[in-house]
């Protein structure tokens, strides 16, 4: 069982979800802990699965993909396993969520240009509905809600 979180350690994470490579030493600094102290509570953070791993923010512009697609997607009957390993074996699909309501799935999609929604969702016609919202712009990324101490 996971220990609660206490003010240091939702600090601590607020801190790293800002800037992922700032040194123990400096998150030390703001939440007014030692950089072992605070390499100390990330190990801890880490085991109790309060952080799942670190990585980098990737431009996806700079790499090519210029256009995000949300696609709703209703498999046909009888067709939901099968459409969801289609969705899986599409590296183009960034995330995918099962969700209650008229489609089964709500992905993300990057691609290149519009031309490209065509070679991507034709193969799923068969086997499902998709209805597709181009992403003109995004006010905000993936956040993290507000943290609060566990009592």
């Amino acid at each position: 069982m996971s220990k609660p979180l206490d003010q240091t350690d939702c600090e601590i994470i607020e801190v790293l979800e800002a800037d992922g490579r700032m040194s123990l030493a400096d998150i030390g600094k703001q939440v007014g802990l030692s950089g072992p102290a605070v390499g100390e509570r990330l190990r801890n953070l880490r085991e109790q699965g309060y952080i799942a791993g670190f990585g980098a923010k990737i431009n996806l512009r700079a790499l090519g993909y210029t256009i995000q697609a949300l696609v709703r997607i209703k498999p046909r009957s009888g067709q939901l396993h099968a459409v969801e390993r289609m969705i899986e074996e599409q590296p183009r699909f960034l995330s995918c969520d099962r969700v209650t309501g008229d489609d089964c799935y709500v992905t993300r999609l990057a691609i290149a240009d519009v031309a490209e929604l065509d070679d991507i969702l034709l193969p799923f016609h068969e086997r499902a509905e998709t209805h597709t919202s181009i992403v003109k712009s995004s006010i905000f990324e993936s956040r993290l809600p507000p943290l609060r101490p566990v009592k």
